[in-house]
């Protein structure tokens, strides 16, 4: 990757994919985005140009990257809240202990806002609450408080 200064603009970076593509993204100065992808026969000529918002900018990032990907992510905002399925094992610490035991809100931040057990759901679990091995546990909270809470749940 290369990266081109523009002034009053902002900073074009350039790709070369590993299939000789050129791609470029123009980051300008009000937030917005400008991703080129320039034509396989000609990589000086732009085949195809997409200009995104601000908005539409961090949706792509969140898509690309890697570690924003999780088979039980439900939903991420801008506000930085993360909504995710949490799936306690048949071995698990908490198995048979109330959900008030782990302490969730208190040592990750993180908010418990149901609980899937067989075909049913438990909006709003109460402190009293009974865990069992196979509940799913809805959480939201930070990207850093579902990860703790994702470890304080996986204690076997």
């Amino acid at each position: 990757m290369s990266t081109t200064p523009l002034p009053g603009i902002g900073v074009q970076y350039d790709l070369t994919t590993r299939e000789h593509r050129h791609l470029s993204v123009v980051a300008h100065r009000d937030g917005t985005r400008t991703v080129n992808l320039y034509r396989a026969d000609d990589p000086d000529a732009c085949a195809q140009s997409l200009h995104l918002t601000g908005a539409e900018t961090a949706s792509l990032i969140d898509a690309l990257l890697p570690a924003h990907h999780s088979p039980n992510a439900l939903h991420t905002t801008d506000l930085g809240l993360v909504a995710e399925r949490i799936e306690l094992s048949g071995h698990s610490y908490w198995n048979g202990r109330v959900l008030g035991e782990t302490r969730m809100r208190t040592e990750t931040g993180v908010s418990i806002v149901a609980v899937l057990r067989r075909a049913e759901a438990r909006p709003s679990p109460a402190p009293d609450f009974r865990l069992a091995g196979g509940d799913t546990l809805i959480v939201i909270g930070t990207r850093e408080g579902v990860d703790a809470a994702a470890a304080i749940l996986g204690r076997e």
